[in-house]
């Protein structure tokens, strides 16, 4: 194996034991919660919030939403209101009018329920929109030596900030359409190691060929988002993940993983940045 390709696979090697690291997570029966999904980024399709009510870990039906309830996000100037998507019905809350979000801006999500949950009405929680690095663009590396049909990793070329602290979450779309559509899918790192360095080639994404849902094909094209996001929330996508919750990407896990929400509600309300980068499988 080249060089070139073993300081790949080591790079992808590092940026997936980031995910993996080992955080309590307690998975108790507990009482019922509000549990609030919610996005907000800097571009014009991601910000929606949903509620439903919690379920135990072993509760196999479907969690009942929460509906008819008022919702806003606001940034100190500016207050924009949210809609049901289907009234009475959805759970589903989206703004009524453009809203995008902006980098260094802290925003605030309040809620009130028109029935209460566990004697709480109102709800409310706070997060900043942190800095993302410009993807200056993707590639990739096919390694058909690698498990039964080969993998692509997917690398990325960025100049990452000279500021330390900074969080990222890597989501992937092939032909237009999400990938990684689990919360399970997704990729998170630090900067621990790469802060202010330029990222030349660094593999963020292992894509299993022997895997239907992954296989890319010649003439695909795929896109690459990166996020960046606040500590809190890197926190609480690592402690789903470890839990093993397979649930959509803003769908609230049915037990007591550490959130935003205050009064004893359970999820998280992110805002983060993205930037985004696209090339063709050949």
């Amino acid at each position: 194996m080249k060089p070139k390709q073993l300081f790949i696979i080591a790079l992808f090697l590092f940026v997936a034991g980031a995910c993996t690291e080992t955080i309590n997570v307690k998975l108790d029966s507990t009482y019922t919660r509000l549990v609030v999904e919610g996005s907000l980024a800097n571009d014009t399709t991601s910000c929606k919030v949903i509620l439903t009510k919690s379920a135990d870990y072993f509760y196999n039906q479907p969690v009942p939403a929460v509906t008819n309830a008022t919702v806003t996000i606001e940034d100190g100037a500016s207050i924009w209101h949210l809609q049901e998507t289907k009234p009475g019905i959805s759970g589903i809350y989206r703004p009524d009018e453009l809203l995008i979000g902006k980098i260094g801006k802290t925003y605030t999500l309040h809620i009130t329920l028109n029935e209460p949950i566990n004697n709480h009405s109102e709800y409310t929680a706070f997060c900043k929109m942190d800095t993302v690095p410009r993807l200056d663009s993707i590639s990739y590396e096919y390694h058909p030596e690698i498990g039964k049909n080969g993998v692509y990793i997917i690398t990325v070329y960025a100049q990452e900030p000279k500021e330390p602290g900074n969080y990222y979450m890597f989501m992937l779309y092939r032909n237009r359409v999400l990938m990684t559509d689990s919360i399970q899918k997704i990729r998170l790192t630090d900067d621990q190691f790469i802060n202010g360095s330029y990222i030349h080639g660094a593999g963020v994404m292992f894509v299993n060929q022997s895997n239907d849902w992954e296989k890319l094909f010649p003439g695909d094209t795929i896109m690459l988002q990166m996020s960046g996001i606040t500590k809190e929330y890197y926190n609480f996508v690592q402690e789903v993940q470890i839990a093993g919750f397979n649930i959509p990407l803003f769908t609230g896990p049915p037990a007591n993983v550490v959130g935003n929400i205050d009064n004893g509600g359970i999820g998280f309300f992110a805002a983060y940045s993205v930037s985004k980068a696209k090339t063709v499988i050949r």
